[in-house]
């Protein structure tokens, strides 16, 4: 889901990068990267639809092939494989943007989940993580915690200062670009892989640290903080979505 979601362009001469190390191209780093805090839970539900819990958010869905829209902008359609795997599609903005395989361990331990996501340079990145199961079972239904996870494209961030009272933020993967002020509002992201409706406000932490909200449609998702290190070689955001204590630690690396 988000697990779903974080994180512009050039620096434009607006600011000087040494006034501020969190400024310019981040990469992430999957192994230093954790979501072992992360969740989701699957229920059955009366009448044969499935509801999805996952980052304080939920909705329903059967596994008949048809999108469903989800509380973060994007579709899914489920269909069955076999009696342990699913195939999802998800569209954002009527656009297939991931394709995925989600499958059970024969333990009925581990549940994995094997995407193809399309990426905004037109590119694909193979994605891949793994859960192990908390409760519930047999089967899909019960609650799965975070394992692993690893990416052959890993998630790009840009941050560009925009003179002293702003700063714009990228997702390179997703095309998104939010561009704000430090002033306590909402400003909308926008980019063509990225579903309509999300908005960031970013406000200085110190020196070398911003905090980042993400909401959507007017509500609170994502809270994170980006901490610059010391020497200016590493990005380190914490945080968790909001209404959860899900903690997650997202590593990048200085390009």
């Amino acid at each position: 889901m988000r697990n779903l979601l974080l994180i512009g362009i050039c620096a434009c001469g607006l600011g000087s990068a040494a006034d501020a190390p969190y400024a310019g191209k981040w990469k992430m780093n999957a192994a230093k990267t954790n979501f072992g805090e992360s969740t989701v839970t699957y229920e059955q539900l009366p009448g044969g639809e499935m509801k999805a819990t996952a980052d304080g958010q939920s909705f329903t869905f059967k596994t008949d092939g048809k999108d469903v829209m989800t509380p973060w902008g994007i579709t899914q359609a489920w269909k069955p494989i076999d009696s342990r795997s699913w195939e999802i599609t998800e569209k954002t903005n009527g656009k297939v943007t991931a394709t995925s395989t989600l499958a059970i361990s024969a333990d009925d331990k581990m549940l994995t989940l094997d995407s193809k996501r399309v990426k905004a340079d037109g590119g694909t990145s193979d994605d891949s993580m793994s859960f192990q199961r908390v409760s519930g079972g047999p089967g899909l239904v019960g609650k799965w915690k975070t394992k692993k996870m690893t990416s052959s494209s890993p998630e790009t961030l840009i941050l560009t200062l925009k003179g002293s009272d702003g700063v714009a933020i990228e997702l390179g993967n997703e095309g998104a670009v939010c561009n704000a002020k430090f002033d306590g509002k909402d400003y909308p992201a926008t980019g063509s892989m990225w579903p309509s409706g999300w908005t960031c406000m970013i406000a200085k932490h110190g020196a070398s640290a911003l905090d980042v909200t993400w909401k959507k449609d007017g509500k609170g998702m994502y809270q994170s903080t980006l901490t610059a290190s010391g020497n200016g070689k590493v990005l380190t955001e914490t945080g968790s979505a909001v209404g959860v204590n899900e903690k997650y630690t997202v590593v990048y690396d200085k390009q």
